[in-house]
This record gives C-alpha cells, sequence and structure tokens, in this order.
C-alpha cells in the first residue's frame, strides 16, 4: 500500500522482542511522521557514511521504505533510534515524510535500545565505545552499571571507554566521513595520541588495507623516538617504503577441485535451509504488496535455476550408478 500524502510505500511487518537486561524491541506502531520532525541527537553514536547514505537512496528509490524507523518521543521532540541511514537518504530523494515506530524509553533506555536492534548484525568496535562513552559521560552511569545493563564484563567496558577516548578525534572523524575502514581506526589506537593523525594520512593517503595499517603499527611501535616515527612516516607516505607495508603474502592452503565442489555442495544444504525455513516461517503477504511482489519474481526466477542443477546432478551421478550396479553383477 502507498500513502497518497507522500508516495512512500507502507510496510507492516511484526518485530519479535529481544530482551537486553529490561529493554526489549519496540512493538511495532507504525505511523507517518514529517522528516523535519525527526531528531538525530544519537546518530553520533552510530556510523553513517557518505557511501551508505548514498546506497540505502537507491535501495529507496527502487523499492521504497521497508522498514520503519525507530523513535522515541523525549517530551519536546522527536528522536531517532534506529534508522539514520534511511533518514538521511529520503532528505536527500525530497522525501515529506518516512514511516516510524515509537518506543517507549527515556534517554538512556533508548542508547540501550541501540544494542538490542542489533543483536544479529552487531556494532562495530567503535559504535560500542562511543555508546559506552555516552552512557558514563552523558547519562552518568558507573562502568559495572554500563556492564549490567549491556549485559558484558566490566572489563568489556573498560576496554571501550579507553578505546575512544583514547583515539584522536581526527582519526574518529575520518572514519566517519568513511575515509578509515573502523578497524584500521582501531588498530591506530594503539599509537600516542600525537602519531595518530599523521599515521592516519598515511592510511587514507596510500588507500591501505587493515592487514598493511597493522603492520604500519607494528613498525611504528618499534621506533625508538619521535623523529624515527617522522622519517619513517614520510618515507611511506612518499612510497619509497611501500615495499615493506605489503609484507610477505599469507600462505594459502591449496585446495582440489574436490575440495572446491564439496564446500559449494555444503553451503547450498545452508543456503537451501536457511531459505526453506524463512519462507516457511514468515508468508510473503506478511511483508507488504511491495515486497511480497519483488521477491515472488526472484524466487519464480530460481525455480529454473534450481531445476537446471537437479539435472545436472542427475547427469553426473546416474553413470556412477549404473556402474556400480554392473560391477556388483560381474562379481557375483
Amino acid at each position: 500500500m502507498v500513502c497518497g500524502r507522500c508516495h512512500v510505500p507502507r510496510f507492516y511487518s511484526g518485530t519479535a522482542r529481544v530482551r537486553l537486561r529490561g529493554v526489549t524491541r519496540p512493538e511495532p506502531r507504525p505511523c507517518l511522521i514529517a522528516i523535519t520532525e525527526l531528531g538525530e541527537s544519537l546518530s553520533a553514536l552510530r556510523l553513517c557514511e557518505p557511501q551508505a547514505v548514498n546506497a540505502m537512496g537507491v535501495s529507496l528509490g527502487r523499492y521504497g521504505q521497508l522498514n520503519a524507523l525507530v523513535v522515541f518521543d523525549t517530551g519536546r521532540n522527536i528522536e531517532v533510534v534506529d534508522g539514520f541511514k534511511r533518514l538521511r537518504a529520503a532528505r536527500n530523494l525530497g522525501w515529506p515524510k518516512l514511516e516510524v515506530r515509537f518506543c517507549d524509553a527515556d534517554g538512556i533506555e533508548a542508547k540501550l535500545q541501540i544494542v538490542a536492534l542489533h543483536t544479529g548484525r552487531g556494532l562495530t568496535e567503535l559504535e560500542e565505545g562511543w555508546l559506552v562513552r555516552s552512557l558514563y559521560r552523558d547519562e552518568h552511569l558507573s562502568q559495572p552499571a554500563i556492564a549490567e545493563r549491556l549485559g558484558r564484563h566490566k572489563s568489556w567496558v573498560c576496554r571501550r571507554l579507553m578505546l575512544v577516548e583514547g583515539l584522536d578525534v581526527q582519526v574518529q572523524a575520518a572514519v566517519r566521513l568513511g575515509l578509515l575502514q573502523p578497524r584500521a581506526a582501531v588498530l591506530l589506537a594503539a599509537l600516542p595520541r600525537g602519531n595518530q593523525p599523521a599515521a592516519m594520512r598515511v592510511v587514507t593517503g596510500r588507500a591501505m588495507t587493515v592487514r598493511q595499517t597493522e603492520l604500519l603499527v607494528t613498525q611504528l611501535g618499534a621506533c625508538d623516538n619521535a623523529q624515527a616515527c617522522s622519517m619513517l612516516l614520510d618515507q611511506w607516505l612518499s612510497g619509497s617504503a611501500a615495499p615493506a607495508l605489503c609484507g610477505p603474502a599469507p600462505k594459502r592452503a591449496v585446495r582440489c577441485e574436490a575440495d572446491w565442489l564439496a564446500s559449494d555442495v555444503t553451503t547450498l544444504h545452508q543456503v537451501a535451509a536457511r531459505l526453506q525455513a524463512r519462507l516457511l516461517a514468515t508468508p510473503l503477504r506478511a511483508l507488504g504488496p511491495v515486497a511480497a511482489e519483488f521477491l515472488a519474481i526472484h524466487l519464480e526466477a530460481l525455480v529454473p535455476v534450481l531445476a537446471a542443477l537437479s539435472d545436472v546432478i542427475s547427469a553426473v551421478t546416474t553413470p556412477k550408478k549404473h556402474t556400480h550396479i554392473r560391477e556388483e553383477k560381474v562379481t557375483a
């Protein structure tokens, strides 16, 4: 169904509860809210790179809004808990309204909802650190209290807090802009804060991988003084030390064709079982008319592919069975 006021496809789907020390996923209470009324104060706790926003914009343009935003009412305004990429992409597309679901929460519980809503796919270490720091600095919760609410050990809370408070603000800004991978930023946190921006410029300037960043951090940690670090960074930035960054290629076991076939068969078994379970658990009509139509088209296109695979399997296995039968007759 499409709302005539904003041309946004509306989807209604249930959301199972996931408990997190007293925090639950919000029950679906869908309604349309003007984008101008939605606040983004909690967006500082999430990564929302421009590339991801652009990809979300493409998805919204093709399929509409598949999932409602999760929001809560502060009493003064409506703040988004989950769906920042959808919000920014819809704003770029010029949509006036979005579908949202309200959850009953205050400031602390809204932040805990972020963890509950991402139980399956999880948050990055930086996002976890930003969340812990906000609960500790802004909400004035103790580290043991944060650990209890998140269902974590207090040492985990301490490590996340030390990570973000020891990471230079320029490095964190680069991650938010999509210039630096979150895992690379975590590696740079092992360096003194004064060395982190320079090392980050090398990583981003040379488009280094996470493994190369790890080698860079290791070699910088072995330097005896600041002058040696500066010289090495200058060499790497100019490219004269590029071979040292690459390091030896990791050794991989050589796989024969039988290994690859066995791996593909195992993967196909797992994917087929998972797809079958999901189709039986959730009827397509429960996903909404647009999503149901889209999935039905792709599922129907899958039928001839599976039929062709079945024919090939029969062709390559049946002769072997006949040969085995003939061998038994000869032996008899």
